[in-house]
């Protein structure tokens, strides 16, 4: 399974037509969860997303300091990934980022760039990336 634990509820119906539409896109290649956690602080934050994660997971937290792949490389990484683990959590902390204490239980940290994204757009640029994963992966087309 994939949950994609991120803080915050998104408001604007078109961001939740997006999430919705990748959401509906993506099971039908694999089961997704898509976990919310109230604003707060980082601290209250970060007890939300633990509640979450379980040791066995592979966790890929979002960081800006991260790694950056390409699609065929995020694609490749989740192929292997699901070979020894059953679950990957993608993490997508606040405003404030991501406790540390988080980004320490990380197995791999994740950079889609140098930019700053709004949470709530993020999560359908991060959604729309699995789906292309599993586009890749299965050799269909899909735009470019």
């Amino acid at each position: 399974m994939i949950k994609i634990i991120c803080v915050g509820k998104v408001k604007e119906k078109y961001l939740k037509d997006g999430i919705d539409d990748y959401l509906k896109r993506i099971k039908k290649y694999h089961k997704i969860e898509l976990i919310e956690i109230n604003d707060s602080n980082i601290e209250e934050e970060g007890k939300g997303i633990l509640k979450y994660i379980n040791p066995k997971d592979y966790i890929i937290t979002l960081e800006i300091e991260g790694n950056m792949v390409n699609s065929k490389e995020l694609a490749n990484m989740i192929d292997t990934t699901f070979i020894k683990n059953s679950n990957i959590d993608f993490i997508i902390g606040g405003s404030d980022g991501l406790l540390p204490t988080i980004k320490n239980l990380s197995n791999y940290k994740l950079s889609f760039s140098k930019l700053t994204f709004p949470h709530q757009l993020f999560r359908i640029v991060l959604l729309e990336q699995i789906y292309r994963s599993f586009k890749i992966l299965k050799n269909e087309t899909y735009h470019k």
